[in-house]
């Protein structure tokens, strides 16, 4: 079955002020790269944005913070009324 093309057209504009030292700047590092300044600043961009990302779903722990992250995640829910309440209800689901 053949892959499903993906829309790779670039059809969408994004503006952007600077000041003069930051297109300057920008332009060096294109030329230095050997890209276009277009093509310099959506990549670096794409790639910050990626990294943000990335720290919203990862993150590392040493062998003793997981260890405690378990055990809490493992550790009963303190008993109270308001936990009692609901876990009486009937469920919506139940047939």
């Amino acid at each position: 079955m053949p892959k499903a093309s993906i829309d790779t057209r670039k059809s969408q504009r994004i503006n952007l002020r600077t000041t003069e030292r930051q297109e300057a700047l920008l332009r060096r590092a294109a030329e230095a790269t050997d890209h276009t300044l277009t093509d310099f600043i959506m990549d670096s961009a794409v790639d910050e944005a990626h990294r943000v990302l990335a720290d919203l779903r990862w993150f590392t722990a040493t062998e003793e913070q997981f260890a405690e992250f378990v055990r809490l995640l493992d550790a009963p829910l303190p008993s109270t009324e308001r936990f009692d309440r609901l876990f009486a209800r009937r469920s919506r689901f139940a047939e």
